[in-house]
C-alpha cells in the first residue's frame, strides 16, 4: 500500500470467466465419449472456440458455445480427418491436445495452422514423443523450424514411457489423448508436478489412472464415459483481481467460484508470502476439482523469490506477479521460468522491457527476471505483442492512482477474459457506478464519454471522427462492430433470412478490437477489413443483424470494453441509452430524410445526385428508420442538433464546444 497518493479503494464481487484449461478439455473429452455431456459456464474465448472448431471439423457434434449446452458424443471412432487445415488461432492448448488425439486415430491426418505468434511456438516437444509412439509428424517451412504449419498422421501406436525434462500439462495431456484414442498404455514422468486437470477429469469419466507427484500412468484399453461439467472460474484470470486487491489501499474483493486445484494455486501462495491476506470460503469439490470463494485484502507488500517446483503452479501468472513485485519493498527474483520465453510472447523480455519503460528497476535473467519495487509513480506505453496476460497485468498496475499507463492492444484480452476491462472498472469504480458503464481509465480521472447518436445517414460516424480528432481523443464506431458481425455471417453461406442470433454470434469470437493512435477498430481474424465491411452486401444486411438483441448485447460489451482506458467519442445506436447511459455528454443528430439521402449519395457516388436518385434513397432511409425506430430514440438528457440546414463544420464546432465545457466542469477547471 502507499499513502503518498490518493487511495485506491476496491470493492465488490468478481466472477472471472470459466477456466480455460478445463474448458478445452471439457469439449475434447465430451467429443471422445459416447453419449450426451452437458457443459455449463464454459469460457467462450477465442482459444476455446478454436478447440470447438477443430473438433467440429473432425466430425464432433459441438453446438454453438453458450452458458449451457449439450455435446452428443459418438466416441473416438466417429472422428475423421478434417477436410481442410485446422485453424488453431493463437491457442497452443488446441494445437497440442488435438495433435495428440489425431496421432492416436489410425488413418486420420490433420494439418495444423495458427497465427504468427502460435506458429513460432515449439511443437517438437509433442512431436518427439508422439513419433516415438509411432505417429508421423511433419513440419513445414525452413529446416529446423518446429512450429506451425504442422501435419500429424495418425498411426497404430505403441506404449510409451516418456521422461519429460520440463513439467508440461500440455505434453502430458497430448500423450494421454494419444493413448486413449489408440488404446495404448502411456507413462509420463516429470521433474515437478504439472497441472493435473486431465487426470482429474479422466478419472471422473471412469478412466483408470495411476497418479503420483512425479507423473501419471495410463493403462492400455481405456475408454471414457460422458460426465456433465460445470466449469469453475479460471484461477489465472482471478489472479489479476487478487493482485488488484493486494495493491489497493482500502476495501476487499470477493472472487467467486474459483478453481482451487493445488496445481493451479501457486500465484495465491506467492501473494500470501508477499504479505497478502487471502481467505478461502465456501470450499467444495465438484467433478474432482476443488472450488471456493477467495476474499483478498490490501497489503504492505514485501519482495520474494519465485522458482523451482512452484514455477509450474504459477507459470501463467508470473507477468502479474512481476507487476506486483514492482510495488513491493525489496528485490524480487524469478528463476527457473525459461518456459516464459515460448508463450504467446517472450514474456521474460516483454515484461522486463515494459517495466523498464515505465520506470521500474528490472533486469532480464536467462530464465527469469529481477524486479526492485518502489512507490514511485509509473508512466509510459506498454507494448503487449498481442499477449493477453501482459495487457491485463499492466492494466492492473495502471489502475493505481498516480500511474499513467496506456496499453497498445487492450482488445487482446478477449483470448481469455473478454470482460476484463469492465470488471476492472467495477472493482475500482464508485459504489454507485452503473454496471454497464464504460470502464475508467487506469490511474486517471473518470473518462469523458461523448455519445453521438442519430438515425441512419445522419452523419454520426464522420461527425464523431472529426470531434475526436479536434479533442485529441479516441473514436469508437459501434456500427463497425455490427458490420464486422454481418460480414462474418455472410461468409457462412447461410441465407440472411435464415440467420439466428446464435448462428451469427457463433462467428463473433473471430472479432477483436485494436486501439490505434486515434481510433478503436474492430479486427476480423487479426486484420482490419474496413473496405469489406462497407461493401453493399454488408450494408444491405446490417440492419437485420442489429435487430437481434443478443447481437446488440455483444456489440455493447465490445464498445464498453473499448472505452476502457481513455476518453472516447462513441457513435451508434443505443449509445446514449443502453451502452453509456451515464455518458457526460450525449448528442442526438437529426436531419430531414431528403437531406440525409442527398448527403449519403454524395459520399457514395462522389458527385451530385439527381432528384430521382435522392427520392429512391429517401424511401430506403425511411424504411430503415422504421426498422431502427426502437434503437433511434434519443436519451432523455441528450442534446438534439438538427443538421438539415447546418454544415458539418458548424455541427462539429457546437459539439466540440459542448465537450470542452463538459470536460472542464468534470475536472474542476
Amino acid at each position: 500500500m502507499s499513502t503518498s497518493r490518493s487511495p485506491l479503494a476496491v470493492r465488490g464481487i468478481i466472477r472471472a470467466p470459466g477456466d480455460k484449461s478445463i474448458s478445452h478439455r471439457s469439449l475434447i473429452f465430451a467429443a471422445m465419449a459416447s453419449g450426451p455431456t452437458r457443459i455449463r459456464d464454459i469460457l467462450a474465448s477465442a482459444d476455446v472456440h478454436a478447440t470447438a472448431g477443430a473438433l467440429r471439423a473432425m466430425g464432433a457434434d459441438i453446438p454453438a458455445l453458450s452458458d449451457d449446452f449439450v455435446v452428443q458424443g459418438r466416441g473416438v471412432e466417429a472422428l475423421h480427418s478434417p477436410e481442410s487445415a485446422l485453424d488453431c488461432g493463437n491457442s497452443g492448448t488446441t494445437t497440442r491436445l488435438i495433435a495428440g488425439l489425431v496421432a492416436g486415430l489410425a488413418g486420420r491426418v490433420a494439418r495444423f495452422e495458427g497465427d504468427a505468434s502460435l506458429s513460432r511456438r515449439p511443437m517438437r516437444r509433442i512431436a518427439a514423443p508422439l513419433t516415438q509412439m509411432g505417429a508421423r509428424v511433419d513440419f513445414e517451412g525452413a529446416s529446423g523450424h518446429d512450429g506451425l504449419p504442422m501435419r500429424v498422421h495418425g498411426m497404430p501406436l505403441s506404449a510409451i514411457t516418456f521422461v519429460n525434462t520440463h513439467a508440461s500439462a500440455q505434453v502430458k495431456g497430448a500423450l494421454m489423448l494419444a493413448g486413449l484414442a489408440s488404446g495404448s498404455g502411456v507413462t509420463v514422468q516429470e521433474p515437478q508436478r504439472s497441472r493435473d486437470h486431465s487426470e482429474r477429469m479422466l478419472i471422473a469419466r471412469g478412466v483408470q489412472l495411476a497418479v503420483s507427484d512425479d507423473g501419471v500412468m495410463l493403462p492400455p484399453g481405456q475408454t471414457l464415459t460422458a460426465v456433465d461439467v460445470v466449469v469453475p472460474s479460471d484461477p489465472s484470470s482471478a489472479t489479476f483481481f487478487a493482485a488488484l486487491a493486494a495493491l489497493a489501499d482500502e476495501g476487499e474483493l470477493r472472487l467467486e467460484n474459483v478453481c482451487l486445484n493445488p496445481t493451479r494455486t501457486g500465484a495465491f501462495d506467492v501473494l500470501r508470502r508477499m504479505g497478502v491476506r487471502i481467505d478461502t470460503e465456501e470450499a467444495r469439490t465438484i467433478g474432482g476439482e476443488s472450488i471456493g470463494t477467495l476474499v483478498v485484502f490490501p497489503a504492505l507488500l514485501r519482495a520474494t523469490s519465485i522458482g523451482g517446483a512452484e514455477i509450474p503452479r504459477c507459470i501463467d501468472e508470473l507477468p502479474m506477479l512481476a507487476c506486483v513485485a514492482a510495488r513491493a519493498v525489496g528485490e524480487t527474483r524469478i528463476t527457473d521460468a525459461g518456459e516464459l520465453r515460448v508463450k504467446e510472447s517472450d514474456r521474460i523480455r516483454a515484461v522486463v522491457e515494459n517495466l523498464r519503460r515505465l520506470g521500474v528497476d528490472a533486469e532480464e535473467l536467462p530464465d527469469g527476471m529481477r524486479i526492485v519495487g518502489s512507490q514511485a509513480s509509473l508512466s509510459g506505453h506498454v507494448v503487449t505483442h498481442g499477449d493477453h496476460r501482459l495487457a491485463m497485468a499492466f492494466g492492473i498496475l495502471g489502475a493505481i492512482p498516480g500511474n499513467r499507463i496506456t496499453i497498445d492492444d487492450p482488445g487482446c484480452v478477449s483470448v481469455s477474459y473478454p470482460t476484463f476491462w469492465r470488471d476492472l472498472a467495477q472493482a475500482i469504480g464508485p459504489a454507485t457506478a452503473n454496471a454497464d458503464q464504460a470502464p475508467s481509465p487506469p490511474g486517471g480521472p473518470r473518462p469523458l464519454v461523448i455519445a453521438i447518436d442519430g438515425p441512419a445517414a445522419s452523419g454520426k460516424s464522420s461527425t464523431a471522427q472529426w470531434v475526436a480528432q479536434l479533442l485529441n481523443v479516441h473514436h469508437v464506431d459501434s456500427g463497425a462492430f455490427y458490420r464486422a458481425v454481418t460480414l462474418l455471417a455472410l461468409g457462412t453461406g447461410v441465407a440472411p433470412d435464415q440467420w439466428t442470433p446464435e448462428a451469427v454470434l457463433a462467428q463473433a469470437y473471430r472479432i477483436t478490437w485494436r486501439l490505434t493512435e486515434r481510433s478503436v477498430l474492430p479486427v476480423v481474424d487479426g486484420t482490419v477489413q474496413d473496405e469489406a465491411m462497407r461493401d453493399a452486401p454488408v450494408t444491405r444486411q446490417v440492419s437485420r443483424v442489429a435487430q437481434m438483441a443478443a447481437v446488440r448485447h455483444w456489440v455493447n460489451d465490445q464498445v464498453r470494453a473499448a472505452g476502457a482506458a481513455t476518453d472516447v467519442v462513441v457513435d451508434g445506436r443505443d449509445i446514449g441509452t443502453a451502452v453509456f447511459p451515464t455518458a457526460a455528454l450525449k448528442v442526438f443528430l437529426v436531419a430531414d430524410p431528403w437531406e440525409r439521402a442527398r448527403r449519403r449519395l454524395i459520399q457514395r457516388l462522389g458527385r451530385r445526385p439527381n432528384d430521382a436518385e435522392i427520392a429512391e434513397e429517401t424511401e430506403a432511409l425511411v424504411a430503415r428508420d422504421a426498422l431502427d425506430a426502437a434503437q433511434s430514440a434519443p436519451a432523455r438528457d441528450a442534446i438534439t442538433i438538427d443538421t438539415t440546414t447546418v454544415t458539418q463544420e458548424e455541427q462539429v464546432e457546437r459539439i466540440v464546444a459542448l465537450a470542452k465545457a463538459t470536460r472542464d466542469r468534470l475536472r474542476g477547471h
